[in-house]
């Protein structure tokens, strides 16, 4: 259990982004300016148990806004580069490693990423891994779609996903 972790929040065009971290290793983010959100989403074996410190300045706080800057500013694979730590199962932690594996401008079905963590018939546990990230855009849970193609579900909602990905492809107007 960590003891101490700390917030950052960044202005995007999706609105606010906060993550948590510690030192360095995302722990939780999403398109929110409550960090109390944001924490409630970490494993318990994971979570914090003092405050969140508030931390834009630190190395590695910096590192993880500019990652996410450049994110934004067209380079999709900057936050890759930036070290995330959750805990699940052992399929469920495969799963979010694999989801780092598929490349900013390019989607998968549940059922294709379900093959590709390794059980092609678990793919309500894929679909599961996607809705407990606690990790979003740096595990990329927005770029699986349903096998007809549809968005299907996003914790921070469909237009967000739709913009990620339209993004990540170049399709949108900067």
């Amino acid at each position: 259990m960590t003891t101490t972790a700390a917030s950052l929040t960044t202005t995007t065009p999706n609105g606010p982004f906060t993550v948590i971290h510690d030192d360095g290793i995302v722990l939780a983010s999403g398109w929110t300016d409550d960090p109390a959100y944001l924490k409630a989403l970490i494993h318990p074996s994971l979570r914090p148990v003092d405050e969140l410190v508030s931390d834009p300045g630190s190395r590695s706080g910096k590192a993880i806004l500019e990652a996410v800057a450049a994110y934004y500013d067209g380079e999709p694979g900057a936050v890759e580069a930036i070290a995330v730590e959750q805990s699940g199962g052992p399929f469920i932690e495969q799963a979010w490693k694999v989801l780092r594996t598929v490349s900013a401008g390019e989607t998968r079905t549940y059922t294709a990423f379900a093959e590709m963590a390794g059980n092609a018939q678990a793919v309500r546990a894929a679909a599961r891994s996607c809705a407990t990230n606690a990790a979003a855009l740096f595990v990329p849970c927005h770029r699986i779609l349903r096998s007809d193609g549809t968005l299907g579900g996003f914790r921070y909602g469909l237009d967000i996903k739709r913009w990620l990905l339209d993004h990540e492809a170049g399709r949108n107007a900067d």
